[in-house]
């Protein structure tokens, strides 16, 4: 699936918790982007962010939310360091998204049958082992 996003409009700044650091700051994008998309971002982020000392509260887990760029524990000396890197993300992600998904075009390791297979003997297995006879 071809996929690219911007940035639609202004962010908002919301204060978190008195127990938390920083502020959750919300980016809204142009549309609700794929899982694809939003684990490119997530790996651009964190991958831009390594090394920079201000980030240490900053929280990635979740950093899509529905249509909008959601980070939590932004400090306001990060701030300017934090654009470059979204806008970055931004554009690396919409990159990695240009081009078919990998997954979606390469064969199969094992036919459906066999993957159904495994799946039903990981259910079998989590069951409760059966009384002992006696």
């Amino acid at each position: 699936m071809l996929e690219s996003h911007s940035i639609a409009g202004p962010p908002s700044g919301a204060p978190l918790a008195a127990s938390r650091v920083g502020a959750r700051v919300r980016v809204p994008l142009d549309s609700p982007p794929s899982p694809r998309w939003s684990r490119a971002l997530s790996a651009q982020l964190v991958a831009g962010l390594v090394g920079h000392p201000a980030v240490g509260h900053l929280r990635l887990d979740a950093v899509v939310q529905g249509a909008d760029i959601v980070l939590d524990g932004v400090e306001p000396a990060e701030a300017e360091l934090l654009g470059p890197v979204l806008r970055g993300a931004i554009e690396a992600a919409n990159h990695a998204c240009e081009a078919p998904d990998d997954e979606a075009v390469r064969p199969a390791n094992m036919d459906r049958r066999e993957a159904q297979r495994v799946a039903q003997k990981v259910v079998e297995t989590a069951q409760d082992p059966p009384a002992p006879a006696g």
